[in-house]
């Protein structure tokens, strides 16, 4: 017999259609999800914030499908890509402040960078991809990678994969040490320092990119999409292809598997891929990028001004990737709809991550939005998240 889930947590009245489609999630053979036996949730979490404050935070299933180990308000997940938009902010808050200009050449600040014809290239082509920088060349080990010294050295010495700005591929990992050595110049502080200190402290954040050992037996247990998700993988973007050495690499040391379960992974900076938190963290970050918060720590703090919104949103890419070879529309950090979903507000912006998570803000709205889980999905739409934003739009009006 199937266990009985239980959404724990908070739903303020009008909100429970959210609610039902987050417990929708959990069956695997509910239709209106797109679910089935691979694709249901474990354990997940999904939080919204509506001008401010959370109209919903709710939780259910299991962290660690190995000893049982059931979601709590306070589980921690990993995010992947979801860390893109994080480390979006950063840059954002850097410029909005004047510490940082987007159109600069990086050489201005990172003068190894300008190796290889690079010397041009601002940041704002690597937040939208279209820097030429999609795959880290060079052979490197994943004790190099998770160092950062030298996987920043690389790719400050290597020639691009293309002409910058005539294309746009998405910059898998690159995109943030590229980002975030930028901030580590312009700040003496590492990304996941910058975000602790500017971001995530000032808003009581439960949301890492580097995770202290001390919140380590917090954290979920990756469930990966696919057994043989390595074969799968490489025969969907081949090894010997950009697309293969984006995904893979750097050095075809990656793939969405038990890897991301270890300690190294979850304790280095990989301001691209590893941030670790809940959804309530995602959901109120996006809520302080267009709103004051209202209640509790960080009250009354919000981080991007209209200005700074209306930059970061500007829409510099639209059609097919280099790399995914899907259509993608995005701005200065942030995927736009419909990337994010088709069910996401045509105002909004945000980040998913590989297997299923996702944060965005929808300005129109109000809405601040944030869903992660344990259960890795295969696709470049989640259903499940995309079935949750579904229903809170629709209350949001």
């Amino acid at each position: 017999m199937e266990p009985v889930i239980t959404v724990q947590g908070d739903v303020e009245p009008g909100w429970g259609a959210v609610a039902d489609a987050f417990l929708a999630n959990f069956d695997p053979a509910h239709s209106g999800s797109g679910a089935s036996a691979r694709t249901s949730d474990v354990g997940a979490a999904c939080c919204v914030y509506s001008d401010g404050r959370p109209v919903v935070d709710v939780w259910a299933g299991i962290a660690d499908p190995a000893t049982g180990r059931s979601w709590d308000h306070d589980t921690l997940a990993l995010a992947f890509s979801t860390t893109k938009g994080a480390t979006a902010v950063c840059a954002h808050l850097l410029a909005q402040r004047g510490g940082l200009d987007l159109d600069t050449p990086i050489a201005s600040v990172w003068p190894e960078f300008a190796a290889n014809n690079k010397a041009e290239i601002p940041l704002r082509w690597v937040l939208s991809h279209q820097s030429g920088l999609a795959a880290v060349e060079g052979d490197l080990t994943l004790a190099e990678v998770l160092a950062w010294d030298p996987v920043v050295e690389a790719l400050a010495a290597q020639a691009v994969n293309w002409e910058p700005g005539t294309a746009h591929g998405y910059h898998v990992r690159s995109y943030g040490w590229i980002v975030g050595e930028v901030v580590r110049r312009v700040t003496g502080r590492t990304l996941g320092r910058y975000f602790a200190d500017e971001v995530a402290g000032p808003l009581g954040l439960d949301f890492w990119i580097g995770l202290p050992e001390a919140e380590e037996a917090r954290v979920s247990t990756v469930v990966p999409p696919h057994p043989d998700i390595r074969e799968l993988m490489a025969a969907f973007y081949p090894p010997d292809t950009l697309a293969g050495r984006a995904m893979a690499g750097p050095s075809d040391l990656f793939a969405y598997d038990e890897m991301w379960n270890e300690r190294a992974l979850h304790a280095a900076e990989m301001p691209s891929s590893n941030g670790i938190t809940t959804a309530r963290a995602v959901a109120r970050m996006y809520a302080a990028t267009i709103g004051t918060i209202n209640g509790g720590v960080g009250d009354g703090v919000r981080l991007l001004d209209a200005a700074t919104i209306v930059d970061a949103t500007r829409v510099l890419c639209d059609g097919p990737d280099l790399i995914t070879g899907m259509p993608m529309r995005i701005g200065s950090g942030f995927m736009l709809a419909p990337t994010l979903g088709p069910s996401a507000p045509a105002s909004a912006f945000g980040h998913s991550g590989a297997g299923g998570s996702l944060g965005l803000a929808d300005p129109e709205s109000g809405l601040g939005f944030g869903y992660v889980m344990n259960r890795m999905v295969l696709g470049n739409v989640d259903p499940r998240a995309d079935s949750i934003v579904a229903a809170a739009s629709l209350v949001a009006g």
